[in-house]
C-alpha cells in the first residue's frame, strides 16, 4: 500500500493588516468610543467587507460622498486618501473631519504637488476609478495622466516628453508596475523617477512571501475582498510564481471542495486590509479538510507603526484632561 500523503498548509508571513490599515480602522473605532454613534466614513475605510460590516454594526455609517453627511457631523476620510476637492466639499458643509489617509499615500500626494509645481507631467501608474488614484490625481489634475497598464503606454501623448515623471498607486503588483515603467522609459527616455519607490512596503512584502511559497503549492488561497487591489494582485502573483491554481475568498465559507481534489499543499495569505481572524477561520476550514500541518513561510518581519490621526490624538488628549479635572 502507498504511504498516506501528508496534507499541509504553507502560511505566508507577512500577511494581513499593514500599519496604514491598522491606523485607519483604529481611528474609526476611537472616534466611536470618544463621540458615540454615528460616525460617518467617506467610502470604505479599507477595502474589506468584514471590517466594514463590523464597524457598521458599531455605528459607523459609510457614504460615497461628503454631501451625504449631515452638516456639522463628523466624517472620517479613508486610508486611500482624498483630493483637495473632497476636503473643500467637507469644509463647505462644516464637517468635522478625521483624516485616516495612510501616511505612505500622503507621501505620494506631496510628490504630485511638488512635481506639478515644477511643471512636470505626472504619469500616474494605477487603476482609473480607484479611490487612491482619484485622490492623488486630484492634487494635480491638469498635470496628471493615469496609466492603467503596460499596454496603455503606446498611446500616451504628453506636452513635453523631456519633462515627465512617474508615480504609482501604492497597492499595485511590483512586477507589473516595473514593466510599465520600463515601457514608459522606452517611449520617454528622459522619464524621471520619484525620490523613492511608491509601492508600499506591505504590498511588496506580501508579494515576496507568495512568490516564495507558490512554487511548492498546487493551490494558493488569498483572503481578501474583490475591491482590494493588493489582494487581487496576490492571486496573480501566485499564478505567475508557479502555483497550479489560486483563488481569492472573503471568508472561509467561500472555499469550495472541488478546489482541493488531488491537492496536498495549500498556500494561504491575506491582503493588507484583512484581519487575522479571517485567516484563522480559513485555517480551521482547511484543518477540517485534512490540512492540519501548518508551516509558516516568513520572508520579512514588519514592525512599522503609524501614530493615530492628529484629530484623534487631540480628542484623546482632551478626554484625558477632562478625566484629570474630575479626579
Amino acid at each position: 500500500m502507498p504511504a498516506p500523503t501528508t496534507k499541509r498548509v504553507l502560511l505566508a508571513a507577512p500577511r494581513g493588516y499593514c500599519a496604514g490599515v491598522d491606523r485607519a480602522v483604529i481611528a474609526v473605532e476611537k472616534a466611536l468610543e470618544l463621540h458615540g454613534a454615528p460616525v460617518y466614513v467617506r467610502k470604505e475605510i479599507v477595502h474589506n467587507k468584514y471590517v466594514v460590516e463590523t464597524l457598521s454594526e458599531r455605528g459607523a455609517i459609510f457614504v460615497d460622498e461628503t454631501d451625504e453627511v449631515p452638516e456639522g457631523e463628523r466624517v472620517v476620510f479613508s486610508a486611500h486618501g482624498v483630493s483637495p476637492a473632497v476636503r473643500a466639499a467637507a469644509d463647505a458643509r462644516s464637517l468635522q473631519t478625521i483624516d485616516a489617509t495612510c501616511p505612505l499615500v500622503t507621501k505620494v500626494h506631496k510628490e504630485a504637488i511638488r512635481f506639478a509645481r515644477d511643471g512636470r507631467t505626472i504619469l500616474l501608474i494605477g487603476h482609473t476609478g480607484h479611490e487612491e488614484v482619484e485622490g492623488t490625481a486630484g492634487e494635480a489634475p491638469d498635470h496628471t495622466i493615469v496609466v492603467n497598464s503596460p499596454e496603455d503606454v503606446a498611446t500616451l501623448e504628453v506636452a513635453d516628453p523631456d519633462n515627465v515623471v512617474w508615480l504609482s498607486q501604492t497597492t499595485l503588483s511590483v512586477d507589473e508596475t516595473m514593466e510599465t515603467v520600463r515601457r514608459l522609459r522606452e517611449r520617454f527616455p528622459a522619464l524621471q523617477d520619484p525620490p523613492s519607490d511608491d509601492i508600499c512596503y506591505a504590498t511588496q512584502n506580501r508579494q515576496v512571501a507568495v512568490k516564495k511559497l507558490a512554487p511548492a503549492c498546487e493551490l494558493v488561497i488569498v483572503v481578501g475582498s474583490a475591491n482590494s487591489s493588493n489582494s487581487v494582485r496576490l492571486v496573480e502573483v501566485a499564478l505567475q510564481s508557479g502555483a497550479d491554481a489560486s483563488y481569492r475568498v472573503d471568508r472561509a465559507a467561500e472555499l469550495r471542495d472541488e478546489w482541493f481534489d488531488g491537492v496536498t499543499t495549500v498556500g494561504v495569505t491575506s491582503g493588507a486590509s484583512v484581519p487575522e481572524i479571517l485567516v484563522r477561520d480559513v485555517l480551521d476550514s482547511l484543518s477540517a479538510r485534512g490540512f492540519d500541518t501548518v508551516e509558516e513561510v516568513r520572508t520579512a518581519t514588519e514592525d512599522l507603526m503609524f501614530s493615530l490621526p492628529r484629530e484623534i490624538r487631540a480628542d484623546l488628549k482632551a478626554k484625558e484632561a477632562e478625566r484629570a479635572l474630575r479626579a
